[in-house]
């Protein structure tokens, strides 16, 4: 049988194949323990303002060159702490 893949066809495979690798390399990122700011806001389930809040509030932050990372640990211990 031969099959002939249109343009269409190939662009809707490499794009799965790309959102395939992001998602892999996010959840790798994931797994080392440190997230953007944005990711720290998913983790935590909040929206990124009030995860603005919360570094205002006393969560730590590591800058390195002006990328700013959260670790899960760092995430987890704040919200601990602030729990009632």
């Amino acid at each position: 049988m031969n099959e002939t893949l249109t343009n269409t066809d190939i662009e809707d495979i490499v794009i799965k194949a790309v959102q395939k690798a992001l998602q892999a390399a996010q959840h790798h990122f994931m797994d080392s323990g440190w997230l953007s700011l944005k990711d720290g806001a998913k983790y935590a389930g909040v929206s990124y303002n009030t995860f603005i809040k919360f570094r205002e509030m006393g969560l730590q932050v590591c800058e390195i060159e002006g990328i700013k990372r959260v670790s899960c640990k760092e995430i987890d211990r704040f919200l601990q702490d602030h729990s009632f």
